[in-house]
């Protein structure tokens, strides 16, 4: 768990992306236990209903799952899970833009690509 939370964006997606990031660099796996809300709590020094919001959307997700009694677990396909949501984030957040950027430099297809490979040749 990070340290500290950043004021300025809600905890509970804090939390969420914590967990979500974790299971994506693999330092949780699938099948293994999450730290509850009461944990989240305590550590963060913030209500139990917070970090439950957080945990709940991934439960929503089906990237956790509960245990009565035991408490949330990681699911079998939470990591491809994620990584698709992600990559379509990634898609619409700087693929669409970087794109529309450059038909607007009137920057080709071609040195786009030259540029996204580091090369710094291309046609002005």
């Amino acid at each position: 768990m990070k340290n500290h939370l950043d004021d300025n964006r809600p905890i509970f997606l804090q939390i969420k992306e914590q967990l979500e990031d974790s299971i994506i660099n693999d330092s949780i796996k699938a099948g293994e236990r999450v730290p509850s809300t009461n944990e989240f709590a305590a550590f963060y020094k913030i209500n139990p209903a917070t970090a439950a919001k957080g945990i709940n959307e991934l439960v929503a997700e089906e990237i956790l799952f509960k245990r009565r009694g035991v408490g949330m677990f990681v699911t079998d396909n939470a990591k491809e899970i994620l990584i698709e949501k992600r990559k379509q984030t990634f898609y619409e957040n700087f693929i669409l833009p970087l794109r529309e950027e450059a038909k607007k430099l009137r920057i080709s297809e071609k040195d786009l690509m030259r540029m996204m490979e580091g090369e710094h040749d291309y046609e002005n």
